[in-house]
């Protein structure tokens, strides 16, 4: 690896099971463990709570005040920054997908069943197709994207409108939403991904080539570029045009002899770290494809969840082994 070394600016975190998921809580990084746990970290002190003492979390988001986590125990519980745990939810099946708004809302999914809570508690309903394995929230946070098997769907939880089906043949896997709202993009069992132009036309956008699933998805902070795991190198597409990437080559940042497992890009600039299967982080500047060095890999510590806080000074991560850290970039 010769690109310049970030590793010293490293605090290394024992989190002490596989990370699931990760966010920033103001000034506190949030872990979601496989065990069940959460390990809530601020200037190197570390605090753990028992979200779930029954299960092991599958699903994890946070809106910068609270960390919300959907567990293998039917439960969604809500874990703040002072370690305060509380139970939102206690149903039968696993939690599959879970997402939460900016204003507060939340909504997470069980098999087929899809249930949407708002910022003053109250629930909406909704039956999907088929099961749901994603969900995101329109960047004003009133409509859900909900992926299913043979496409997504568009639901509007406060709203009597019927939901709108957007069709694609095959099993469709994560999805987001652009922070334009003009585009929605899920990740599919076909190793492939798939988008639809809201506006104008509600064209279909098609972007393949990988070799493997693609389950990490980061929006650059303009909305310009999506980056994408899955590849020997993080798979960047353009989004700035009305026409999305159609058309278009994707730039390959961070070339590297593993595969991207997590992306994430700087909340002010064009800046993308990236996570690879063998514990490598390195951040890339997109513009030039400058490479600094924030982890070297580490053997069987494939990193699993990563993020920044929210003004880009500090990036977290957590891997499969248990291991974690947090990089505080230099002033």
């Amino acid at each position: 690896m010769n690109a310049p070394s970030l590793t010293q600016s490293v605090q290394p975190v024992e989190a002490g099971a596989h990370v699931t998921g990760l966010a920033w809580l103001k000034d506190h990084a949030a872990f979601a463990l496989a065990d069940g746990g959460v390990m809530l970290w601020r200037d190197g002190a570390t605090h753990r709570v028992a979200a779930h003492p029954e299960g092991a979390i599958l699903a994890a988001a946070g809106d910068g005040r609270r960390l919300v986590t959907g567990g293998d125990d039917g439960r969604v519980a809500v874990t703040g920054p002072d370690g305060a745990t509380a139970t939102l939810h206690q149903g039968k099946g696993w939690i599959d997908a879970l997402a939460v708004s900016p204003g507060g809302a939340l909504a997470w999914s069980t098999g087929k069943a899809v249930t949407a809570r708002d910022d003053k508690g109250r629930e909406k309903t909704f039956t999907a197709p088929s099961s749901v394995r994603g969900i995101a929230y329109a960047p004003k946070g009133y409509r859900l994207a909900l992926s299913h098997y043979n496409g997504a769907t568009l639901w509007y939880p406060n709203l009597a409108a019927e939901p709108e089906i957007l069709d694609w043949k095959g099993s469709h896997l994560d999805v987001t939403w652009s922070p334009d709202g003009r585009f929605v993009v899920t990740s599919m069992q076909e190793n492939a991904l798939h988008g639809w132009r809201l506006q104008p036309d509600r064209g279909h956008m098609r972007m393949s080539g990988y070799p493997s699933k693609t389950r990490s998805l980061a929006w650059s902070h303009d909305g310009a570029w999506l980056a994408t795991s899955g590849a020997e190198a993080a798979i960047v597409w353009p989004f700035g045009s009305k026409e999305g990437p159609t058309g278009k080559a994707p730039h390959e940042c961070g070339v590297r002899p593993a595969r991207v497992s997590r992306v994430a890009f700087h909340p002010r600039s064009l800046v993308l770290a990236t996570a690879y299967e063998d514990g490598c982080i390195l951040l890339v500047r997109l513009n030039d494809a400058a490479e600094l060095l924030a982890r070297p890999a580490v053997k069987d510590s494939g990193v699993t969840a990563l993020a920044w806080d929210a003004k880009g000074t500090r990036l977290a991560f957590g891997c499969a082994d248990g291991q974690a850290g947090v990089l505080t970039l230099p002033t």
